[in-house]
């Protein structure tokens, strides 16, 4: 039984506190997480003035559908889902976002805000449709920059928008650093009357992830975490980036995996030097302009695969481990005759329930059932990593679209499956 239209607007008043809400999910497989999340976004931006929803997915798939919600023109939202062909597409392209971009669209025509509701990509991803972007912006408007900006891309051209190409060859050969970063420098300055507000953020935006991406993949081949740390710290970048765009008074809402958006500091992640926008967040904004909120589960299945750039399964969910956080929410449902449980966590921070450290699962685009004991449980302590925590006791796979897949692109979520 999924959630009530009492439950979810009591979850949104929770958090909508928070400048910054953050809705996380424990697999990118699961349709309840992407119903839950899609019914609290509603009621943030219907009710509760938030302005935009960014996602774990790239920029320019995210901008065209960007253009379809805010647009005044009539479309199709299956259509403009059709660029998320970046393995594996199912964690855009499927049913439940298909709907949250069908109401967005609709609510936007019938409010008529002056600045309707967006949906942005923050992940550091597509290089080469990223270039693509920002030629095919200064085109329009200028034919001296473009020129400049071409000469720069030249570096690329002789990995024919092969991702994968690109980043072995730094193993062997020199890297295109300076280069992007010349482009991003430019574009930074670029002013004029030719430039709309939107297409000059449009350009800047895609030039940096040029420069972030480069950075990431370099960082990738030395085997290290930088990688991932690149790709959070992109992900914070952009997100205060869409803030200051919206405005002093904005209010923004991010759609990731727990381990994005789960405070780093609250499990072993700190350990390992790894960071994620989540707690960045706290950092940078203060715990109280933000809501983390976690979501798990204790069994059901999942869509997901057993190796990289694999064939999609659906594939079952075991019970959760004894002594986890999953089999602890488990035992609640069963005391309180729930399938689900929302469990506010800010006055539990030290109730040892839930702030001592527990294994709480995580499961990512590759995934094996059966070896889930050996790495899929994160030391957590739940309290300190949210603010409040979504239980829901059996969960299903998500209903993923038709989608053309590009394979020269490396996956999103790489490498570490989230």
């Amino acid at each position: 039984m999924g959630p009530t239209p009492e439950e979810i607007s009591e979850i949104a008043k929770k958090i909508a506190y928070a400048k910054i809400v953050m809705l996380g999910e424990s697999s990118h497989g699961t349709q309840e997480y992407y119903e839950w999340r899609r019914l609290i976004s509603q009621e943030l931006i219907s009710k509760h003035g938030f302005n935009f929803i960014s996602v774990e997915g790239d920029w320019p798939a995210c901008s065209e559908v960007n253009h379809f919600v805010t647009s005044s023109r009539n479309g199709n939202s299956r259509y403009a889902l059709k660029d998320f062909r970046r393995w594996p597409t199912w964690m855009w392209a499927n049913t439940a976002v298909e709907d949250l971009v069908t109401w967005m669209k609709e609510y936007n025509l019938t409010e008529g805000l002056e600045t309707p509701a967006g949906f942005y990509g923050l992940d550091v991803y597509s290089l080469f449709e990223s270039i693509d972007q920002v030629l095919k912006i200064l085109s329009k408007v200028d034919p001296a920059m473009v020129i400049e900006a071409r000469k720069q891309y030249l570096c690329f051209d002789r990995f024919q928008k092969n991702e994968k190409k690109y980043a072995k060859s730094l193993y062997f050969s020199d890297s295109c650093e300076e280069e992007v970063l010349r482009v991003l420098q430019i574009l930074l300055r670029a002013r004029g009357p030719d430039w709309e507000r939107d297409r000059l953020f449009d350009a800047q935006q895609n030039a940096r992830i040029v420069k972030n991406a480069e950075d990431y993949y370099r960082a990738m081949i030395r085997g290290n975490d930088d990688s991932w740390n690149i790709r959070d710290a992109h992900m914070m970048e952009t997100l205060n980036l869409l803030l200051e765009k919206y405005g002093s008074h904005s209010k923004g809402i991010v759609w990731a995996h727990n381990t994005h958006i789960g405070d780093y500091r609250a499990t072993t992640m700190v350990d390992d030097g790894q960071i994620n926008i989540g707690g960045l967040a706290r950092e940078e904004w203060g715990e109280d302009k933000v809501a983390l909120l976690g979501f798990g589960t204790y069994e059901g299945t999942v869509i997901a695969s057993r190796a990289w750039d694999g064939p999609t399964e659906v594939m079952p969910v075991p019970e959760g481990q004894p002594e986890t956080y999953e089999a602890l929410f488990h035992s609640l449902c069963l005391e309180s005759g729930n399938d689900h449980i929302f469990q506010w966590l800010q006055d539990q921070r030290h109730d040892k329930t839930f702030a001592e450290r527990r294994g709480h699962r995580a499961i990512g685009v590759v995934y094996n059932p059966a070896h889930e004991r050996y790495g899929n449980y994160v030391p957590t302590s739940l309290a300190n990593r949210y603010d409040g925590f979504v239980f829901i006791d059996r969960t299903n796979a998500l209903t993923p679209l038709a989608q053309k897949e590009d394979r020269k692109e490396f996956p999103e979520a790489w490498p570490g499956g989230f």
